[in-house]
C-alpha cells in the first residue's frame, strides 16, 4: 500500500527544524502509512509570506499568529476547534488565544515566545549588579556598563522596532489599538515610549538598529561587550550548554514591571487544500500532545505546552529560561491580527526604525504610523 505523503514548511533555525525532525520517528511508529517531508525558509519569509501562497504547496505550515485575520478571511487553513481537543490552560500565556479568530481555532501552538530580557552572566558578574527589574534600573545598568567600556543591547531592525514599541505601550497600560478603525495610540503615551526607546539606545552600540532578534542573540553570544538586552523574542537554545558563551533569560524589565510583552511563538496550521486531511489532522493531534512538546524541548525546541515550561530537567537544560520568564509570558499582549495588518507591520517597523536612526522627527513619524494604521 502506497504511503500518504505530506509536505511541511517551517522556518530555518534549529529551534524550528530540529524538534520536527526529532519527532518524525515517534510519529512514524504510530502512523507508518504517513510520510512527512519538512522544508524551511528564512525568518524574513516566515514573517511576511502570505499563508494562502504556502497553503497551495504545503500541507503542514508553521506560521505566526498575525496571519490569523488573513487566514480567517480566506479560509486557506482548516479550522481545528471541532477536530482537536485544544484548551487554553494546556498552553502558556495566551498562546492558544492567538490562533483563535472568527469563532475558530486555526493552528496548534507548538512554540511559545515573547519579548523578554537576556544577559551575559559573565559580564553582569564583572559589573557586580543584580538583573534590572524595571526601566529605571535598566538605565542605571547602562551607566555602569558604559563606565567599563560595555554596552546594553537591543535589536531594532524593521519589525523589531514596532514590537518593542508595542510592548512598551502595553506595559504602560495604554496598548495600541488592534482594530484599524480606532486610533492606533494615545499620543502622549506614544511620545513617552519613544523617549524610553531613545534613552535605551543611548547605551547601545550604533549597530543595534541593524539587528533582528536572531542577530542580537548571535552578537551577545559572540561579542564580549554586550551585557544586557531588556526586550527580545527569546531563543532559549542560546542558553544551552553547547554554546561557547551561554546566555541567560529574565523577565521583561518594563517601566511597570513584567507585563505587556508582545507575544510571538508559532502554530501549526493545516492547509485547506490538503489532499489527505485526516493524515494532517493526525499529525496536528500528535503535535499538540504534552509528550510530543516535551520531546520538542529536548531537541532545541521552545514548546508552548505548559508542561515543558514547568519541567525541571528542561529548565536545567535551558538555564532556567522558562521558569525565569514565565511571569512575563503569562502577562503577554496580543498584537493586531486583522486582515491586512501585516502590510502595516512591515511598513510601520521601517518608519520607527527610520526615526530611531534620526532620519525623521517624532511628530512626522507618529503621524505616519497613524496614517498607515488607518489605511489598512
Amino acid at each position: 500500500m502506497a504511503k500518504i505523503k505530506l509536505r511541511g514548511m517551517t522556518w530555518d533555525h534549529r529551534r524550528a527544524v530540529d524538534p520536527l525532525i526529532a519527532a518524525q520517528e515517534v510519529f512514524r511508529k504510530r502512523h507508518p502509512d504517513i510520510d512527512i517531508t519538512w522544508h524551511s525558509r528564512p525568518l524574513s519569509g516566515f514573517e511576511f509570506t502570505p499563508v494562502e501562497v504556502l497553503a497551495k504547496t504545503y500541507d503542514l505550515i508553521i506560521l505566526d499568529h498575525p496571519f490569523m485575520g488573513q487566514v480567517a478571511q480566506s479560509s486557506c487553513l482548516m479550522p481545528l476547534g471541532t477536530s482537536l481537543e485544544l484548551h487554553d490552560g494546556d498552553f502558556v500565556g495566551p498562546s492558544l488565544a492567538t490562533y483563535r479568530m472568527a469563532g475558530q481555532i486555526w493552528s496548534v501552538p507548538v512554540d511559545a515566545a515573547c519579548q523578554v530580557a537576556v544577559s551575559r552572566p559573565d559580564l553582569m558578574a564583572r559589573i557586580g549588579v543584580e538583573i534590572p527589574l524595571d526601566w529605571q534600573q535598566l538605565l542605571g545598568l547602562g551607566h555602569l556598563a558604559r563606565q567599563r567600556g560595555l554596552w546594553l543591547a537591543i535589536g531594532l531592525k524593521g519589525v523589531h522596532s514596532l514590537m518593542t514599541f508595542f510592548t512598551l505601550m502595553a506595559n504602560l497600560g495604554t496598548p495600541c489599538a488592534t482594530n484599524p478603525e480606532e486610533p492606533l495610540f494615545e499620543i502622549q503615551a506614544a511620545r513617552q515610549v519613544l523617549n524610553l526607546m531613545r534613552s535605551l539606545l543611548a547605551f547601545c552600540p550604533p549597530e543595534a538598529v541593524d539587528w533582528n532578534s536572531i542577530v542580537l542573540h548571535e552578537q551577545m553570544a559572540s561579542r564580549d561587550d554586550l551585557v544586557f538586552c531588556p526586550a527580545v523574542y527569546c531563543y532559549a537554545t542560546y542558553a544551552e550548554a553547547d554554546n561557547n558563551r551561554p546566555l541567560r533569560f529574565h523577565d521583561f524589565p518594563g517601566p511597570l514591571g513584567p507585563r505587556g510583552s508582545t507575544i510571538g511563538g508559532t502554530g501549526l496550521g493545516l492547509s485547506a487544500s490538503c489532499a489527505h486531511p485526516e493524515a494532517a489532522l493526525a499529525y496536528a493531534r500528535f503535535a499538540a500532545e504534552q509528550k510530543t512538546q516535551l520531546l520538542f524541548a529536548r531537541h532545541h525546541g521552545q514548546p508552548a505546552h505548559h508542561a515543558a515550561w514547568e519541567d525541571q530537567a528542561i529548565n536545567d537544560h535551558f538555564g532556567c529560561c522558562y521558569r525565569d520568564t514565565r511571569t512575563t509570558m503569562d502577562q503577554c499582549w496580543i498584537r493586531p491580527r486583522y486582515d491586512g495588518y501585516l502590510r502595516f507591520q512591515e511598513a510601520a517597523g521601517e518608519v520607527i526604525e527610520a526615526h530611531l536612526r534620526g532620519k525623521t522627527s517624532e511628530t512626522a513619524m507618529l503621524d505616519r504610523l497613524q496614517h498607515l494604521h488607518g489605511a489598512t
